[in-house]
């Protein structure tokens, strides 16, 4: 069953009066519950747009077509209000960003909480929940350590903690390893790769690497703002591989 079905989504952002960007024209895509998934495509095509729709960060456009439909678990959360999409968000979803996004003046620890905040769990239980999570990604004795005393690859396992220090269904990751080197992409991509395969967790990457693209399950590749290959998932490779056997 897909965790994660759009249909007819749209989006176009207007730069001025005159001059408009259509960065989505009519996408329909479906992401099955604990696949871990890259979208690939050229600077331009739509990649992050979908990803920022498909994370409830944007909503699809209403207009000049079929009504869009976003089915998250069934249910269509296309329309919802910008406070009911902010509560899914907290407690279904987690978010790791190119650029980490962490605050400067906290602590990684405190870095982490502040996603358990949004998500209505606080004091002692969500410290508790930050060192546990930040223990997952190899940080646990960094706690106390602020972003600008960690590596480049320790902030963004940092980001990767904050992600998912709630247990969320989904992980969304935007360029998750553009700022990092060969070594460092290869660790984050392996916890990616763990925490899907030991937690059951969907992740939806978008990224311009091939390398991370081969280490997913499925690409799909965007031009124009339209998908132009879903991809085949590894069971479906796995049970052609069965047939021709």
């Amino acid at each position: 069953m897909a965790l994660l079905e759009g249909r007819n989504l749209r989006k176009t952002y207007r730069l001025s009066r005159r001059n408009t960007v259509e960065a989505l024209k009519g996408v329909e895509v479906s992401i099955e519950a604990g696949e871990m998934v890259a979208i690939m495509g050229p600077s331009g095509s739509g990649k992050s747009t979908l990803m920022h729709i498909l994370g409830l960060l944007h909503a699809p456009d209403p207009n000049h077509g079929p009504a869009p439909e976003l089915l998250l678990g069934g249910e269509n959360v296309a329309s919802l209000s910008d406070n009911a999409r902010t509560k899914i968000r907290a407690r279904r979803m987690g978010f790791v960003f190119q650029d980490f996004n962490l605050v400067p003046t906290l602590t990684a620890a405190e870095n982490v909480m502040l996603a358990c905040e949004y998500a209505g769990i606080k004091g002692k239980q969500a410290k508790v929940a930050a060192v546990e999570a930040l223990g997952l990604v190899g940080l646990a004795d960094r706690a106390d350590h602020k972003p600008s005393e960690l590596s480049g690859g320790e902030q963004q396992r940092v980001a990767i903690a904050r992600a998912l220090v709630n247990k969320p269904e989904i992980i969304l990751a935007d360029e998750p390893t553009g700022n990092l080197d060969s070594d460092r992409s290869a660790e984050v991509l392996a916890l990616f790769r763990q925490f899907n395969r030991e937690q059951g967790q969907t992740i939806v990457l978008v990224t311009h690497d091939s390398e991370v693209g081969d280490a997913c399950d499925r690409v799909i590749r965007m031009r124009d703002g339209r998908i132009r290959d879903q991809g085949h998932r590894a069971v479906d490779q796995l049970a052609a591989g069965e047939a021709v056997a």
